[in-house]
């Protein structure tokens, strides 16, 4: 049954990732399609290109690049560093479960020790709490120890896709800030010219090349914060799970019938 939902978890995972490629060319690749397309049909007579807009949008620009790239980058790491299989591999959950049933502390944390993802760095702050002698092997305080390495763990992790709100803060503001300081230029040169309202219109649609170019960074950086976000979340607390049943199991509170194999599938007796 394990065998069966561990290769139906694979093929979802698999199965999301045309979604999430989908998604990702929706908001990045889109936005600039109809951005393009519409200056096109705004102006007629002329071929303007996407180069040709970044162009006339100015310094501004070249800080909203520098967003888009760095949202790219992050969301990038996130989706390879923000996994089951990243945070807490099965092979190691299954090598720390079957050392715990045999009560090997020592193995379990040089295994813990040695590895360099979140379960591991999370299970080897609560065996270093281990002792024998006191109820339990003093559960209560290996379980606060977890607790603790789980919020540092989080906020290690949170710390990449906070970059991912703040690029999705940022670049509508610094596209607003663009498109005021055109209007400002445009304003004083209707005023120091003929006063052609035709100049005037020309000027504000350059100015307002900015903000769609700070919208078309935002809306993608704000979508992928909350999508990693979530799902940090919720790999946090399969790493927290996974955490408190070797605990369980170095404490005698669960029995594993199996745990020399290897098997994830335990079963459970209660202790007398």
């Amino acid at each position: 049954m394990n065998a069966d939902s561990d290769s139906l978890r694979r093929r979802s995972r698999f199965a999301a990732l045309p979604l999430t490629l989908f998604l990702f060319s929706l908001l990045f690749v889109a936005p600039l399609a109809f951005a393009r397309e519409g200056a096109e049909t705004a102006m007629a007579t002329e071929n303007v290109s996407a180069l040709d807009l970044y162009k006339q949008g100015g310094a501004f620009m070249h800080i909203l690049l520098v967003c888009s790239i760095g949202t790219i980058a992050v969301a990038v790491y996130c989706f390879v560093q923000i996994s089951r299989n990243k945070m807490a591999p099965k092979t190691l959950v299954d090598r720390v479960n079957s050392s715990m049933a045999e009560r090997d502390v020592s193995t379990a944390y040089s295994v813990c020790e040695s590895s360099s993802c979140s379960y591991g760095r999370v299970l080897a702050g609560a065996l270093l709490k281990v002792n024998f002698d006191r109820d339990l092997a003093n559960k209560a305080s290996m379980m606060d120890a977890a607790a603790e390495s789980i919020d540092e763990e989080e906020h290690r992790q949170m710390v990449w896709v906070n970059y991912l709100n703040i690029f999705a803060t940022l670049a509508p503001m610094i596209g607003l800030l663009g498109t005021v300081w055109g209007m400002i230029e445009a304003f004083d040169k209707l005023a120091t010219t003929s006063g052609d309202p035709k100049e005037l219109a020309g000027g504000i649609k350059i100015a307002m090349v900015t903000t769609a170019g700070g919208l078309m960074v935002g809306i993608p950086a704000m979508f992928f914060y909350f999508f990693f976000r979530d799902k940090l979340q919720g790999v946090m607390t399969t790493v927290q799970k996974h955490a408190s049943f070797a605990i369980d199991i170095l404490s005698g509170e669960i029995r594993l019938q199996v745990a020399a194999t290897g098997n994830e599938a335990p079963v459970n007796e209660e202790t007398e």
